[in-house]
């Protein structure tokens, strides 16, 4: 089966930070993929802009050498390169003060798309908003994309919304989450909502609990200073555990239209429990396999920032209570995986005689590695000798499913992108969205914070501290194993 490509309309796409590592590593080279899958018009422009004085003959090799680095050699084609680079032009801009912004308006075209993508710190986003409309850059159909972290907590995301709110209107403004333009994750919405199968058994009824696993190999990798001022709550729990756990927990929206899902998803949020403190375990990795500990790699040898952290949760509607959420994720974990694990109730009553064989029916959604989804179901052991059960998974890879060339999904930020020119916001969060999600994040952070709560070490390689797995033990429920 050959994926469809549907082609855009024509748009100037303008990357400030354009020649930083996030443009270097995803933005640029996925541009360049949809590119070869033939979704770009020939009017299409992108434009990088940064301090940096560059020609654009220079940008053009810094492109190039992206794409050389990040992405695979056989899915590169030198003749569609050398095409999409004169595609790309440069201006040398201030986000703070006069520099470039007359040439950039001279660049860009009023009558195609225009969207500009602030792959830049977070300060500088209010500077760029107010020079793009003072300068009479962005028309009024311009899209605007913002990177998180968006705010560290509420306060700080109440005023960057308000800033950004006197520039562009909310239906112009895109909060990127990269974890909602996995395949996986708009997969999970089809399976819930495009099938009766499930969802008359999405509920507590039904599900006994479910389980979100964020696991990653890595450590803090040089970001060491910027992490010790986040921590895995902020960086992770905030934006992208929670938007997985909206789109598990929320009700059927009426149309399948940005507002209708994010008011939804918004429901959800606001239906959080607080978070008890015995709910909370907290870990930062110890050093191992040639590698520095979190306290080392932050440079910080008192920090009390976590690098694992898991999490309890309860959502009080009719539909989930009694219903609970388990939230894990982590650096220097023993796997890197991303996946979703519904449990549902064990049947009511069983006919069988092998109770020890019994075992959940577990619906697994894989974000990564080898994105798909698996269902657990009891099947009779082959064989003579009596009714004996077992259990096995009903596979649905990419791959093996709809062929190898579905297997090659697009990377979340080429999906994104596209929808940004596309005018389609189902995907990216909106402002009332992410006040509360720190609404309710800021008093668990607050809690320990008061508590003088210290992370608990945890040897790199494993699954986590041990008081994460007395978290689901002391339920008489397990961790599904990382691997």
């Amino acid at each position: 089966m050959v994926a469809r490509v549907i082609p855009v309309e024509a748009f100037d796409l303008v990357i400030f930070g354009g020649t930083g590592d996030l443009a270097r590593r995803k933005i640029l080279p996925g541009l360049f993929r949809r590119f070869q899958a033939g979704q770009m018009p020939p009017e299409a422009r992108i434009i990088g802009a940064a301090r940096a004085e560059h020609s654009d003959d220079e940008f053009r090799a810094l492109v190039a050498d992206a794409v050389a680095e990040f992405m695979p050699k056989a899915a590169q084609d030198k003749e569609a390169l050398a095409a999409f680079l004169q595609r790309l032009s440069y201006v040398a801009i201030d986000a703070k003060g006069t520099q470039g912004w007359s040439q950039l308006k001279e660049t860009m075209r009023s009558d195609v798309v225009q969207a500009y993508y602030f792959s830049v710190a977070p300060a500088l986003f209010g500077d760029i908003a107010l020079r793009l409309t003072d300068n009479g850059i962005a028309g009024p159909d311009a899209r605007i994309v913002v990177e998180k972290p968006f705010g560290r907590d509420l306060a700080s995301a109440r005023a960057l919304n308000e800033t950004l709110a006197k520039h562009f209107t909310e239906s112009q403004i895109y909060r990127i989450d990269h974890y909602l333009g996995k395949e996986t994750v708009q997969n999970l919405m089809a399976v819930r909502f495009a099938n009766i199968l499930f969802e008359p058994l999405w509920k507590s009824e039904y599900i006994d609990h479910v389980q979100i696993t964020v696991a990653e190999t890595v450590g803090v990798n040089g970001r060491g200073a910027y992490y010790d001022k986040s921590g895995t709550m902020r960086d992770m729990v905030q934006n992208h555990l929670m938007q997985l756990l909206c789109l598990i927990a929320m009700e059927p929206p009426y149309h399948f239209d940005p507002d209708a899902v994010r008011d939804e998803k918004l429901k959800v949020i606001r239906a959080l429990d607080p978070v008890q403190p015995q709910d909370i375990v907290r870990g930062q990795y110890l050093g191992g396999g040639g590698e520095g500990s979190y306290l080392e790699d932050s440079e910080n040898p008192h920090s009390r920032t976590e690098s694992y952290i898991a999490l309890k949760v309860a959502i009080s509607n009719w539909r989930w209570k009694g219903t609970p959420f388990y939230l894990r994720t982590g650096k220097r974990l023993r796997a890197r995986a991303s996946e979703i694990a519904v449990t549902f109730r064990e049947p009511p009553h069983s006919i069988f005689d092998d109770a020890e064989g019994w075992r959940e029916n577990v619906l697994v959604i894989r974000l990564q590695p080898d994105e798909g989804m698996h269902l657990m179901v009891m099947i009779k052991e082959p064989g003579p000798g009596g009714m004996r059960l077992t259990q096995v998974p009903l596979d649905m890879s990419f791959a093996t499913a709809l062929g190898p060339e579905a297997a090659e999904v697009p990377d979340a930020y080429e999906r994104l992108i596209m929808d940004v020119i596309r005018g389609n916001q189902t995907l990216f969060m909106r402002g009332d969205e992410v006040e509360a999600a720190w609404a309710w994040t800021d008093p668990i952070i607050e809690g320990w914070e008061a508590r003088g709560d210290r992370p608990q070490p945890y040897d790199a390689g494993t699954s986590g501290p041990e008081d994460a797995l007395m978290l689901m033990h002391r339920d008489g429920r397990r961790w599904r194993e990382i691997k």
